[in-house]
C-alpha cells in the first residue's frame, strides 16, 4: 500500500510540473485587414515566439491571444 502511494505521489508531481500544452491564436492586423493563426497544442512560450516570429517577417501587428 505504500509503495502504491508512493507511486501515485510520483506520478502526480510530474504531472503537475509539465509544461501545459494548449491552443493559442496569433491575431495579425495591418491597413485594417485581420488575420489569425492557431497553434494547436504548443506551449505558450512557442506559440508567442512564432507569432512574434510573423510581426517581424510580415509587418503586420500581431497579438497572441
Amino acid at each position: 500500500m505504500k509503495n502504491l502511494l508512493m507511486v501515485a505521489v510520483v506520478v502526480l508531481a510530474t504531472v503537475s510540473m509539465s509544461s501545459c500544452k494548449k491552443d493559442y491564436t496569433c491575431t495579425c492586423e495591418f491597413g485594417g485587414v485581420e488575420s489569425s493563426v492557431t497553434y494547436e497544442k504548443v506551449k505558450k512560450a512557442d506559440a508567442q515566439e512564432s507569432c512574434d516570429a510573423l510581426d517581424a517577417v510580415s509587418g503586420y501587428s500581431c497579438t497572441l491571444d
